[in-house]
């Protein structure tokens, strides 16, 4: 025992010893392995730093409440809930029964003893130094004890009377305004003053002002309604301070009577799963606390740490197999004075053991010291605060030893090589013949061919990709195994070739320990790199034939559905002053009832809607209304529901456009131009009050078509579920069919303004679309916007760009990676090249070579690794991204054939090819070996040192 201890630490010595005299090398291996280290211990931090504990979650959530108490907007109907509140259903089964109307009196529910303090949130259009901004307010009583935690004062303080308001970071930086100015909104002609500057520790981005509860919301509320706007919605909640806590029982009671219960005291200390009626609930779905999702999750961590410490281990092995030849002397010598095979193993594996430790303590430090400096910004940068600087040292010594074992197992292969060299050939520094195993390769291609078969059967045979990825990953190491005999193979091209790419390609089949880790670093990098790429270039192409444009190229629409259109004119101007406007045509929609409703599905007090008719006959029978509200669709076999699937009246009419509700907008002949229907035959049918339809679904047996304008919108609801008619006052006019295959742009019908007046219907304004002569430019887009903000309107605006691929910059960032990790791996293959055979050069300057071969060998070399590593990485990226896609179009058959089992309508068969990305394989193949042959020529010497005589 105690000889072997005295033995490791004197070859911890050498090693520590030897890597001091070689600082460049040692600095290279270290920064290797410390950088990785660096990123994940500071990734650790950060993460657990921002991850709140329960306490701190409810501090900020309750302040020092107990529960906080609010309406699930279920109608009143008894509730079952997650014991954090994050998930709540109804209690009974209401799939054939109707929903119960009205909402839930959460005061009611505050039980005897307790203390409330009322929290309120609604929206305003505040007046900014800029314009108008939408902003949420808040109306709670911050000051409160009970509140305390929920608000992080930053300046002045909190309102104290009626007109006074708080605001927080980023509303004062978002509208220009400063504490001590006054706040007013649109419509309202209150006058606030700004007391106070807080943030909102897990939402620093939220735009928000606080006033004292009754001070804003509800006097805002009463103006609009007078100006005869919409008033915006208002949710409150309850915060409950009581005697013992909130207990589990008294949330379960609390449910009973349809309010949700955030409570402080079950949260800290949650009930048992089985004591939890809603997980006991049918069909409940809690997969992401199980088991399977968190194996998921460290199934995933696992193989990117994986892959990083190979990464790492396939650049770094070289290094120490350089620094072993550097030393073989040294090593001689401890051999020749009675040292065995161990104590050389030993000392080389010291070094690995010596340069993590170091890479370890170093990456760990420069991780804590960096997250710890960049708090603050990181905390911007993610929108909340952290909760503690939460160092884990448990965790961060996990990380540390992972850095000393990849510096032991970069060190393995080196340290067996150099130990099976005889004491005479390391005195003497000969390196003897080497012959290269001839088990690898067979292994490699047993790999390879069982990899690839695996992969094969995923794609085609199961649907798990899972097996997929294992069977590219085994196919991928046998190339790496297989790696230095395509080496060799790749040395037989030098024959053909110049001096110098004779003599680097020949450098790199003599010396493979030290050119194949480099080369299967950079095959691991650019096989990574090109199956993401095919796959991303494939899903572009998939996503391109699914593409469906809202408008024609280059066409614009502007939607305003709030306000009774007030802001519509103003926005219509706004687009066509700062955009290249060809053609400009108004349009309207159909109100039934108020005028200012926000939309005539909102189910507000006062607001109708209108329906198109659809005779019966022409209604999808899958899709016909049933007495007994059971499902249409099981009245028919399954063949019956693939016949209709097929059938005119169930074909689906989605082929992409803007959103419009009811489909029909008021409108004049320039909407068909714009839409680029040049149609004389629509435009006189427009012009002679008949509606443009794109539907023939709703055209009776007369051709015309019925328009339902709806008052009762409960009672409708009510006859719609018991599949009768709706109630309502129908007006019927002529219609002119526009031909199969015109596109519609998610229009189904289009009525002029004249033909509506007459009819009694009424028109408000909605938006505007547009056709340009150009397309706008950045410059003015952001004109537009600002604009529009300043004008203080949601308005929907789209402007037709035709498809863009998402995935452009993705491709770009990979390509550039993959250079990156190429000419970083092929660089220090060179590096060490250049120090391993500086014997060579030397002899190669004493023969009368010019000195720019040096510079020329040396660009080579490196060329040489980049492309030996670029071209077997490009082979075997592409069969994982393959397979992938192979098992995707499995997926989506499976797919498309329950939908066909299912009677649904409208359903394409898929579209899933396969597309190589060749821009990114020829960016690789070339334009990467090129780029690091040149860098390493350019900062490569001309001239080396001059050679001194060797002691004898």
């Amino acid at each position: 025992m105690t000889n072997w201890f005295h033995s490791w630490r004197a070859a911890v010595r050498i090693a520590r010893r030897d890597a001091w005299r070689f600082k460049g090398r040692s600095f290279l291996v270290l920064a290797m392995i410390a950088l990785p280290i660096l990123g994940v211990s500071a990734a650790d931090l950060t993460l657990r730093s921002s991850e709140l504990s329960t306490q701190e979650k409810l501090e900020r959530s309750l302040g020092a409440a107990d529960a906080r108490l609010s309406d699930p907007e279920l109608g009143g109907a008894a509730i079952l809930q997650s014991p954090d509140a994050e998930n709540y259903a109804p209690a009974k089964d209401y799939e054939n029964a109707p929903w119960p109307s009205g909402g839930t009196d959460v005061s009611k529910a505050v039980p005897a003893g307790g203390t409330t303090l009322v929290d309120s949130s609604g929206g305003a259009k505040l007046r900014t130094a800029h314009g108008l901004l939408q902003t949420e307010i808040r109306e709670l009583k911050a000051a409160d004890p009970m509140a305390r935690g929920i608000m992080t004062l930053q300046q002045g303080h909190f309102p104290k009377k009626s007109d006074e308001v708080a605001a927080t970071t980023a509303f004062l930086e978002a509208s220009g305004l400063k504490v001590g100015q006054t706040l007013t909104a649109r419509g309202f002609d209150r006058t606030y003053r700004i007391v106070g500057a807080y943030e909102l520790p897990s939402d620093l981005k939220n735009s928000q002002v606080n006033a004292l509860p009754g001070a804003f919301l509800a006097p805002y509320g009463k103006a609009l309604e007078a100006a005869g706007l919409q008033s915006q919605g208002v949710s409150t909640t309850y915060l409950l301070k009581i005697d013992g806590g909130f207990t589990w029982n008294m949330v379960v009671e609390t449910n009973k009577k349809g309010v949700l219960v955030a409570s402080a005291a079950v949260q800290l200390n949650p009930p048992a799963d089985a004591d939890v009626p809603l997980f006991q609930k049918e069909g409940w779905n809690n997969y992401e606390l199980s088991a399977g999702a968190q194996a998921a999750a460290l199934a995933a961590i696992g193989t990117v740490v994986g892959l990083a410490m190979l990464e790492i281990c396939l650049l770094a092995g070289p290094a120490f197999a350089v620094g072993a030849r550097r030393s073989r002397r040294q090593l001689g010598l401890v051999g020749a004075n009675g040292g065995d095979r161990r104590h050389i193993r030993a000392i080389v594996l010291a070094g690995g053991l010596v340069i993590g430790v170091a890479a370890a303590v170093i990456g760990t430090v420069l991780g804590i010291v960096l997250t710890f400096a960049l708090q603050p910004v990181l905390e911007d940068s993610m929108g909340k605060r952290f909760g503690s600087f939460d160092v884990r040292p448990l965790e961060l010594l996990g990380i540390a030893l992972l850095a000393v074992l990849t510096g032991l197992l970069a060190a393995i292969v080196p340290a067996i090589t150099a130990s099976r060299q005889t004491v005479l050939a390391s005195l003497t520094g000969r390196r003897g013949v080497r012959r290269s195993s001839r088990v690898l390769p067979v292994v490699g291609l047993v790999a390879v061919a069982t990899g690839a078969a695996i992969a094969l059967y995923g794609s085609v045979v199961s649907d798990q990709f899972v097996i997929v990825a294992a069977g590219s990953a085994l196919a991928e190491l046998g190339v790496v195994a297989l790696t230095p005999a395509l080496v060799g193979l790749f040395g037989r091209l030098g024959r053909w070739m110049p001096l110098s790419p004779r003599l680097a390609l020949r450098d790199a089949v003599r010396n493979r320990g030290r050119t194949a880790p480099a080369v299967a670093a950079v095959l691991a990098a650019v096989a990574g790199t090109v199956a993401v790429a095919t796959y991303a270039a494939s899903r572009d192409a998939q996503d391109r034939a699914t593409y469906r444009a809202e408008l024609p190229y280059g066409a614009v629409s502007v939607m305003i559905d709030e306000d009774g259109g007030r802001d519509v004119p103003a926005v219509r101007e706004a687009v066509q002053r700062h955009f290249p406007v060809d053609l400009r045509a108004d349009v309207d929609r159909i109100a039934v009832g108020k005028a200012n409703c926000s939309s005539m599905y909102s189910g507000e007090k006062g607001c109708g809607r209108y329906e198109i008719v659809v005779p019966k006959a022409n209604v999808c029978p899958l899709w016909a209304s049933t007495t007994d509200g059971s499902d249409p669709s099981e009245r028919f076999t399954k063949e019956q529901r693939r016949d209709l699937a097929k059938d005119w009246r169930c074909a689906s009419s989605n082929e992409g456009g803007a959103y419009i509700e009811g489909g029909l907008l008021i409108a004049d002949a320039k909407l068909l131009k714009i839409l680029g229907i040049n149609d004389s035959a629509a435009e006189k049918a427009l012009a002679d009050g008949k509606i443009v339809s794109f539907d023939k679904r709703q055209l009776d047996k007369a051709g015309k078509i019925g328009i339902k304008l709806i008052t009762d919108t409960e009672a409708a609801d009510r006859a719609s579920e018991k599949g009768l008619e709706a109630p309502g006052e129908t007006k019927t006019f002529g219609t002119y069919l526009m031909p199969d295959g015109t596109k519609s742009y998610g229009l189904s019908g289009v009525i002029s303004p004249a033909t509506a007046k007459e009819a009694g219907l009424r028109a408000v304004p909605y938006g505007a679309f547009y056709s340009t002569d150009q397309m706008p430019s950045s410059e003015q887009r952001q004109k537009l916007d600002a604009e529009i903000a300043r004008i203080g309107s949601a308005a929907n605006l789209h402007l037709e760009e035709g498809f863009v691929s998402k995935n452009s910059i993705v491709l770009l960032a990979l390509t550039v990676f993959a250079g990156l990790i190429t000419i970083g791996a092929a660089g220090i293959a060179t590096g060490l090249a250049q120090a391993d055979a500086e014997a060579d050069l030397k002899t190669l300057a004493a023969v009368g070579a010019p000195p720019r071969v040096r510079r020329t060998l040396s660009g080579f070399q490196c060329g040489v690794v980049a492309a030996m590593g670029v071209v077997l990485g490009s082979a075997a990226g592409v069969l994982p991204a393959v397979g992938l896609r192979l098992t995707e179009e499995r997926q989506e058959l499976k797919f498309y054939q329950q939908a066909l089992d299912g009677g649904w309508g409208g359903v394409n068969p898929p579209h899933v090819p396969i597309v190589v990305p060749w821009e990114t394989l020829a960016a690789l193949l070339v334009a990467v070996p090129l780029g690091a042959a040149l860098l390493a020529a350019l900062v490569t010497r001309s001239r080396g040192a001059l050679a001194r005589r060797a002691a004898t």
